[in-house]
Order: C-alpha cells, then sequence, then structure tokens
C-alpha cells in the first residue's frame, strides 16, 4: 500500500519505527516533510502537503513515542 499525506497515522508510525533517536516535538516541518517522502511506501505529491497536515503527522507522532 503506498502512503499518501492524509495518511496520518501510518505515517507516524512508519517515522517512530525508521527514526527511533528523533524527538518528533522538536522536528522541524522542512526535515518532517523530507522524512516523510523518504520513507520506502510514500507516494505523493509534495504540493499536496501543507502545514496541518505537517502538525498532524508530528502530533501522530508524538502520541505514537509517548
Amino acid at each position: 500500500m503506498k502512503l499518501k499525506w492524509t495518511d496520518i497515522r501510518q505515517i507516524a508510525e512508519q517515522l517512530a519505527e525508521s527514526r527511533p533517536g528523533a524527538n518528533p516535538a522538536q522536528a522541524n516541518f522542512v526535515d518532517l516533510m523530507n522524512w516523510v517522502k523518504a520513507l520506502p511506501n510514500f507516494d505523493d505529491d509534495t504540493a499536496r502537503c501543507g502545514e496541518r497536515i505537517l502538525e498532524a503527522i508530528q502530533q501522530a507522532w508524538i502520541d505514537e513515542v509517548t
């Protein structure tokens, strides 16, 4: 299954697995967007990503690791 920007929970789970030492609360949105785009099964247009989506991904990632 290919991930899209709206697959918030699945993206957060994969970020937690692929970046176990990262602190999602301190991730800036540029890095966060690049990390999502680098996920092996991510396939979506960067133009579809905005601040609200990145905030949701960041919060879901924080929830995942706490």
